[in-house]
């Protein structure tokens, strides 16, 4: 079975964004996925996602309040079949943190939609509500792309 790890910077912001739109996108097509978000840092492991984060997927009918944040592990590279960075430095740090043995995919998640290849999702973070809602419509653009790239099961 397809499992997807989304991965940004603090994992409060755009990667709980990610796995929510890749999680409505797979139960709107009824495809078993495992997916998940995690951070390159730490430092807000254990904690919610930005009140903004909620409400814009509470919005769009999804609820992510229960997620917590963690760090990605070096297990996630081999427990997971693709890890997708939803920046550059991000996919650069998970590149040196990814051990030798790793078996995930490695991609940038707007690589995933047709135009935007080598673009970074929006980091909504120090911004207004709005911004919520660009990485929003951006996230499930990438959803979309992302589960035509994925095996089928049958």
């Amino acid at each position: 079975m397809p499992s997807i790890l989304f991965v940004c910077l603090g994992n409060i912001c755009r990667s709980p964004l990610a796995e929510a739109a890749l999680r409505a996108e797979a139960e709107r097509l009824r495809l078993d996925l495992i997916v998940d978000s995690a951070g390159t840092g730490d430092w807000h492991a254990g904690e919610p996602p930005d009140p903004r984060a909620q409400a814009t997927a509470r919005r769009h009918g999804v609820e992510i309040s229960r997620l917590r944040a963690r760090q990605v592990t070096q297990a996630d590279f081999r427990r997971f079949t693709h890890v997708v960075a939803l920046d550059h430095d991000n996919l650069e740090n998970l590149r040196r943190l990814a051990p030798a043995d790793a078996t995930a995919e490695l991609s940038l998640l707007l690589d995933h939609v047709p135009g935007r290849e080598g673009q970074a999702v929006t980091d909504p973070y120090f911004g207004d509500d709005a911004g919520f809602e660009v990485t929003w419509a951006e996230v499930t653009a990438a959803a979309r792309g992302l589960v035509e790239r994925l095996p089928r099961q049958g």
